[in-house]
């Protein structure tokens, strides 16, 4: 269905681009190289199969998880029971 003035599909081809933009700015945005063998914050090991499976990374697990918020509580009902969502 056209909109207007533009083609049929012109929305979908906006979205598709929006999308393939975010992905190549995300993977820019991932460390490439060597990885540390300590963890530029505290000091500690870094696990070899952690740096093997992400090339860069320069933080240990717990240094990442303090940077990324992941020990935030969460206010989204994962479980999707009804129980779970009168609390």
């Amino acid at each position: 269905m056209a909109g207007g003035w533009s083609k049929d599909g012109a929305i979908q081809d906006q979205i598709d681009d929006s999308v393939k933009d975010a992905v190549r700015h995300a993977t820019a945005r991932l460390p490439k190289g060597e990885s540390a063998k300590f963890c530029v914050e505290c000091g500690d090991p870094i696990p070899e199969r952690r740096r093997a499976a992400l090339p860069g990374v320069e933080t240990c697990v717990p240094c990442q998880m303090e940077r990324d918020g992941a020990n935030t509580v969460s206010a989204f009902n994962r479980r999707g029971s009804k129980g779970s969502q009168m609390r």
